[in-house]
């Protein structure tokens, strides 16, 4: 049984089932300027347009790294960066769709890729579904900026709004901006034979936009997440040259008010506005010549977002004291508050592109270990579905569009978050041991990308996310054990299992 569940699929097996699929054959599109753009698309989102005032300000359950989180900022990237690292070799290597997942059914077995497996969904879905609600606020103050009134109702998940009436209640009227709005949902909402109506109706509208666009196309879905790439980019390169002129040295002074222990917090708490590099192997099996373009694709998207990250970082904390920072919305909050309302409405559409370019690459990314988990037969056959005119997995991503969609429009968002980190550090974790072992087990094959001094760098990318993990909340650890209750059908049915 051991034997079994631990039974490896060799990379030349991979290789195989890959070219004789069949209908079940991805369409190979993307070029290295594409694999950026995706790597970007995913990784500039809600860590650098809001989880940066927390990093900086600090929260009831942490302490902030105050103007050092620009260094925090380094830290993280470094510790993705030996991820990464691990990444590009078996990109480049396995340029087959299904990320880590395959990766891990090469290298630790069938047990472990079915782990992951389940852990890349749910930090694919259930992190989308946190990005589709805050896209939905974001959205509903940039259009209340233009003009156009969308009842609140329309925007906000039932919890939230029964949660902000409480919080209004107990703060005596001064609230945020995202708890007003909920708030007004919870006054203002109609009743259907006396049950309240409020739900996410924006979030779901754009899931089911970004849906479509998946379906119909990976060129056509990467050639919009190019433009929406070049967009935000502009819109930070904005923020920095305009913030540049209105900094405050005084304001670097502390630089670690906290200390290095600041620094770290800060660090782990940023670690997620990283991980988008990730989703670009999910790609592997569209990408024109995968041996040279995604290596690049994945570390060229780390190099150009911790620069502007980081510089980022410096401007906000120049500008605006760190212990202010500690808002929904900081970048747009910093320009409000020195009276430059335009430039915050152009930040505030600059965090509408960034999350629907993040939206759209996890949407992605998703479906694709769906459909390679489905060719291996841990899922069922009809999974492994392609479109004869699009050429892509359509039924995996309408399916997960509308679980992402029907998820968003009723989930509280502090709820959701909470669940997507685990699975993440888990991957890279594996994806780093899988290289020390694909090393000893397989030397002679030929790596067009090589991760420089294994095992040191697979090591250290391993050890810092084995760190981050033990930090998380109990509940993250207490999911492994639920998700392990379908490998049942997985075991039985596995392609692997069944010719041996």
């Amino acid at each position: 049984m051991l034997t079994q569940i631990l039974r490896r699929k060799s990379l030349d097996k991979i290789h195989e089932d890959a070219e004789v699929a069949g209908e079940a054959r991805l369409k190979r599109t993307l070029g290295p300027v594409d694999l950026v753009s995706l790597g970007i698309g995913a990784i500039i989102g809600t860590g650098i347009f809001a989880v940066i005032g927390t990093a900086a300000a600090g929260s009831a359950g942490h302490i902030g790294a105050g103007p050092a989180v620009s260094l925090s900022f380094i830290i993280t990237a470094v510790a993705c960066a030996f991820c990464a690292l691990c990444y590009a070799e078996f990109a480049a290597l396995v340029p087959i769709s299904g990320s880590a997942y395959t990766y891990s059914y090469a290298t630790l077995g069938e047990v472990v890729a079915w782990i992951i497996g389940w852990d890349l969904i749910i930090e694919y879905a259930v992190g989308n579904v946190a990005v589709a609600i805050a896209w939905a606020a974001y959205f509903h103050q940039l259009l209340e900026g233009l003009g156009v009134y969308i009842p609140a109702w329309l925007s906000v998940d039932y919890r939230s709004a029964h949660q902000a009436a409480e919080a209004v209640v107990a703060a005596g009227g001064s609230v945020t901006p995202d708890i007003a709005l909920a708030h007004e949902a919870w006054l203002n909402h109609p009743t259907i034979f006396g049950i309240p109506v409020i739900f996410n109706f924006l979030a779901v509208v754009i899931v089911a936009f970004v849906t479509w666009l998946l379906v119909i196309g990976i060129k056509e879905s990467a050639t919009a997440n190019n433009i929406m790439v070049a967009l935000k980019i502009v819109i930070l390169l904005f923020f920095i040259g305009v913030g540049a002129t209105y900094v405050k040295p005084e304001n670097w002074s502390p630089f670690m008010p906290n200390g290095f222990a600041g620094v770290w917090t800060g660090a782990s708490l940023i670690f997620f506005a990283f991980i988008g590099f990730d989703a670009i192997s999910t790609a592997a099996e569209e990408c024109k010549n995968p041996g040279r373009d995604m290596p690049i694709g994945i570390i060229g998207s780390l190099i150009v977002c911790t620069f502007i990250y980081v510089a980022t970082a410096f401007v906000l904390t120049g500008i605006q004291p760190w212990d202010q920072l500690g808002v929904a919305d900081p970048l747009a909050a910093a320009f409000a508050n020195l009276g430059l309302n335009w430039a915050a409405g152009i930040i505030s559409l600059g965090a509408v592109i960034s999350m629907t370019a993040v939206l759209l690459v996890f949407q992605l990314g998703q479906p694709r270990i769906f459909f390679s988990m489905s060719r291996d037969g841990l899922l069922p056959k009809y999974f492994a579905k392609v479109h004869k005119k699009y050429q892509t997995p359509h039924t995996t991503t309408i399916w997960t569009g509308v679980v992402v969609a029907a998820i968003s429009a009723v989930a509280n968002i502090n709820e959701i978050v909470e669940l997507t980190n685990i699975g993440t550090l888990f991957a890279f974790a594996l994806v780093c041991a899988g290289v020390i072992i694909l090393r000893k087990t397989d030397p002679d094959r030929p790596r067009v990308f090589r991760t420089p001094f294994v095992p040191l760098v697979p090591l250290l990318g391993i050890a810092m996310c084995v760190y981050l993990m033990f930090g998380l909340p109990s509940i993250t650890w207490v999911r492994f054990g639920i998700w392990l209750l379908y490998f049942t059908y997985g075991f039985w049915k596995s392609h692997l299992r069944k010719k041996a």
